[in-house]
């Protein structure tokens, strides 16, 4: 697993503050790993999810470290959603 991968680990269950999530999400940075967050938090993982979110390690570190909206980021094409865009959208609140 990448130092990528982990810093996101930390980074997500550290917003997430000791709370799950209703649902799972899939992260998929590219060249480095997925993480997989749900009712346990954030782990790196490769299961099955509701929702996928592909994007670069750069563009998910500046989501997580509040630089790029996660929507701006998504509607420039920086971030791509492939599956169920209610659960993206449920993600806003626990990357912002």
């Amino acid at each position: 697993m990448s130092d990528v991968v982990n810093e996101a680990v930390t980074q997500l269950n550290a917003k997430m503050d000791g709370n799950g999530f209703d649902g799972s999400a899939k992260f998929v940075i590219e060249n480095e790993g997925t993480i997989i967050i749900d009712q346990s938090g954030a782990r790196a993982a490769d299961d099955d999810a509701d929702v996928t979110l592909t994007a670069t390690a750069d563009v998910f570190k500046a989501i997580l470290d509040d630089e790029l909206n996660p929507t701006t980021a998504f509607m420039t094409g920086k971030l791509s959603v492939d599956g169920d865009m209610g659960m993206a959208m449920k993600l806003t609140s626990v990357l912002s």
